[in-house]
């Protein structure tokens, strides 16, 4: 009785003719908030509201609530494969690095002077963030250097050497597999160890 009540309630205080006026308030309400948050949070709800209440408004008397509910669900599938699809913030492919690991390989340019001691990279594809604290192998490195990340050291500060001394990403494979072996034997002989403390 009191669903009753309150959906007679409702359907008398809001009349047909405004819903989509209320579609449009709340659509550009909600992509306004997109400015403070941005990274796509609000933007598909805010098109996906603001362009079913303009079709509503063109659509008139014919626009009932299903056919709004409809057109926001049209719009929102829309709106959310564009920004899927055109990557509108960037990012698309470039995904975190899951661990330092993965830094290895990794090709960029120094940005501050990278000596055995101190300096600065930004590396390529390289996360959210992509200048990382670096020591060269030997010698020092002028900023615009290309290089590659040799060490990964935990992911803060990366050890890099120049591109121009010849490695190349047959040298970087070949790492990567050393580095893959050695974690398997590490845990090979963890493995065996074990057994022979627990004799």
């Amino acid at each position: 009785m009191f669903d009753g009540a309150l959906s007679v309630a409702l359907q008398l205080s809001i009349p047909p003719e405004t819903l989509p006026l209320l579609l449009v308030a709340a659509g550009l309400g909600v992509s306004f908030l997109e400015a403070f948050a941005p990274g796509a949070h609000f933007i598909v709800l805010g098109i996906a509201l603001l362009a079913a209440g303009l079709v509503g408004l063109l659509l008139g008397p014919l626009a009932s609530p299903i056919v709004l509910g409809v057109l926001v669900l049209v719009f929102g599938s829309l709106a959310l494969y564009g920004y899927r699809e055109f990557d509108i913030y960037g990012g698309k492919g470039t995904a975190q690095t899951s661990d330092s690991a993965s830094l290895r390989g990794r090709t960029g340019r120094v940005t501050e002077r990278v000596t055995p001691a101190e300096g600065e990279v930004k590396l390529d594809d390289g996360g959210f963030n992509p200048f990382y604290a670096a020591r060269s192998v030997d010698g020092e490195l002028p900023v615009g250097t290309e290089v590659v990340v040799v060490d990964p050291g935990g992911g803060n500060v990366v050890t890099v050497e120049s591109l121009s001394t010849g490695y190349d990403e047959i040298d970087r494979e070949l790492d990567r597999g050393r580095a893959a072996r050695n974690d398997v034997a590490g845990s090979d002989y963890d493995d065996a160890e074990m057994e022979t403390e627990s004799a």
